[in-house]
């Protein structure tokens, strides 16, 4: 009984969480355009995984520390350049939710500094998928080409990355950057990493 109340929970968690990710997206000028139809792709396929295969019950969450790089704007190509990011992902959960932060630069000098929530659901004993969002401040590159519109950006991200038995990660991500109409122009921004998370615990053990 117990499995199916997880189950449930796992389930409308990843619903809320994908609903609110589609909803930035939606409220992008574009409408209904790539990022509009990845948004629709996380909220079915973490749903579809959810309800298929539940978290891992012998799995306990443990805090991450996620570098990763890859090709900004990817989809334009208007400013197309590196991103760099370094995150820091909590074990704390509420209500199937976990906090993290993110700090994130474009070899254009772009800078973008943000939390959020994200969510692990794990598929099998290796795969993981997360779905995430959060605001960021985003300040403009002195090289950039375009100005994302407002100091606001909200990030969201779908992430499937497979665990390794000391429960680091390597994972694929795909990220939507948009402020959400928040400006009065909201051309946004897309970029598809390659990421790799450590616990921090093995960390600080390195720093002792």
């Amino acid at each position: 009984m117990k499995s199916i109340w997880d189950t449930l929970a796992r389930t409308l968690g990843a619903w809320t969480l994908g609903a609110w990710t589609l909803g930035v997206q939606t409220l992008s000028a574009r409408t209904l355009g790539v990022t509009g139809i990845t948004g629709m792709t996380a909220v079915a396929l973490a749903s579809a995984l959810l309800v298929t295969s539940p978290a891992r019950a012998d799995d306990e969450d443990t805090a991450l520390l996620a570098i990763g790089a890859g090709y900004y704007d990817i989809y334009w190509k208007r400013d197309d350049a590196t991103e760099f990011r370094m995150e820091y992902r909590a074990e704390k959960k509420f209500w199937e939710l976990k906090p993290f932060a993110a700090v994130a630069g474009t070899t254009n000098g772009d800078i973008f500094v943000g939390a959020g929530v994200l969510m692990d659901l794990y598929v099998g004993q290796r795969w993981v998928v997360t779905p995430s969002l959060a605001p960021h401040y985003y300040n403009k590159g002195s090289s950039s080409k375009k100005d994302l519109g407002h100091d606001i950006e909200f990030r969201s991200q779908l992430e499937i990355a497979y665990q390794f038995d000391d429960r680091s990660r390597l994972g694929l991500s795909f990220s939507h950057y948009s402020n959400a109409s928040l400006g009065d122009k909201n051309p946004g921004s897309e970029t598809l990493l390659v990421n790799y998370a450590i616990p921090a615990t093995t960390v600080t053990g390195w720093l002792e």
